[in-house]
C-alpha cells in the first residue's frame, strides 16, 4: 500500500500530493498512463459540467464539478512537472501576475470607472502583454477550439474595437434576410460547398446580431435546445395519447399534433 497521510480535510496541495502518486510507478495503471492529448476531452467535459451546475443554479453540484475541474488543472501541472517545466506555484504566479497587471485601475493609478472603460484597458494591456500589433493579430489569439457560435461573437466584438463601423440590428437583418433569400434561390443548383459557405455566413451573421443585441447567441442557443427537447417530449406524448406512432405519422398529421401545442414556442414550426 502507497504510504500517505490521511486527513478529515484536503487542500490544493494535498491534491497535488495525490495526482503524484496515481502517477508514481506504484500508482494507478490508467492514471500513470496519461497525457495532455488522452485527458484532453476530460477537461472540456468537466468545464462543461459546472457551467451545466451554474445553469441549475446547484451550489453543491457546482461544487463537485470545479473540483473537477480544479483536478483536471492539476492534473496537466503535474505532467509538466514531471517534465521539469513548470509547477502548480507557477501556474498561480502567471495567473496573478496577469490580474494585477490588468487591473491598474485598482492595483495602480489608472482611473476607469465603469465596465466599458475596464474592457478598454484590458484589451489595451492584454494586446501589449502578447505583443500584438493589430486588431488582426488580436482575432488570431481568438481560441479556435471554442465552440464556433462564441467564437464569432469574439471576433465580431475585437473586431468592432479594431475600428470596423458597427451595424444597427435592422441592416444586420436586412443582410442576414438576403443572405437567406440567396441561399433559397439558388439551392436547387448550388454545390455542396456553397451551401456549407452559406451556412456558416449565415450563423456568423447570427452571431454579429446577437452581439449587436448585447445576446450571448451561445447560451441563446443552449436553451433553445432544452426548449425544443421539451416541445418534442410533449408532441410525442401528444401523439401517443391521440393513439399515433409519431415516427410514422404523416406530414400532415404531425401538423395538427403540432397545432394541439399552441402554448409552445415552436408550435407550427
Amino acid at each position: 500500500m502507497t504510504e500517505f497521510q490521511f486527513k478529515e480535510h484536503y487542500d490544493v496541495n494535498d491534491l497535488v500530493e495525490i495526482v503524484k502518486i496515481l502517477r508514481s510507478p506504484n500508482g494507478c495503471p490508467w492514471d500513470k498512463v496519461q497525457t495532455h492529448e488522452t485527458i484532453r476531452s476530460d477537461f472540456i467535459e468537466e468545464v462543461y459540467e459546472a457551467v451545466e451546475a451554474i445553469d441549475e443554479q446547484n451550489t453543491e453540484h457546482l461544487r463537485e464539478e470545479l473540483g473537477d475541474v480544479l483536478l483536471q488543472v492539476v492534473f496537466h501541472t503535474v505532467l509538466e512537472t514531471e517534465k521539469g517545466h513548470f509547477v502548480l506555484d507557477d501556474v498561480a504566479d502567471d495567473v496573478c501576475q496577469k490580474m494585477i497587471l490588468r487591473h491598474p485601475h485598482v492595483f495602480g493609478n489608472v482611473t476607469a470607472d465603469t465596465p466599458e472603460e475596464v474592457l478598454q484597458n484590458w484589451d489595451r494591456i492584454k494586446m501589449q502583454s502578447k505583443s500584438q500589433r493589430s486588431a488582426g493579430e488580436a482575432m488570431d489569439s481568438v481560441s479556435k477550439t471554442l465552440p464556433s457560435l462564441m467564437r464569432s461573437q469574439k471576433l465580431h466584438k475585437k473586431a468592432q474595437r479594431g475600428g470596423l463601423p458597427p451595424k444597427s440590428a435592422e441592416e444586420q437583418l436586412e443582410q442576414l434576410t438576403e443572405t437567406l433569400t440567396k441561399l433559397k434561390n439558388s439551392l436547387a443548383d448550388t454545390s455542396k460547398e456553397t451551401i456549407d459557405q452559406s451556412i456558416g455566413r449565415i450563423l456568423f451573421q447570427v452571431a454579429g446580431l446577437a452581439e449587436e443585441l448585447h445576446v450571448d447567441s451561445e447560451k441563446s442557443l443552449y436553451f433553445a435546445c432544452d426548449r425544443f427537447t421539451e416541445h418534442f417530449k410533449k408532441l410525442e406524448e401528444t401523439a401517443k395519447l391521440s393513439g399515433v406512432d409519431i415516427q410514422n405519422t404523416a406530414q400532415k398529421l404531425t401538423d395538427e399534433l403540432l397545432e394541439k401545442e399552441k402554448e409552445n414556442e415552436y408550435g407550427g414550426s
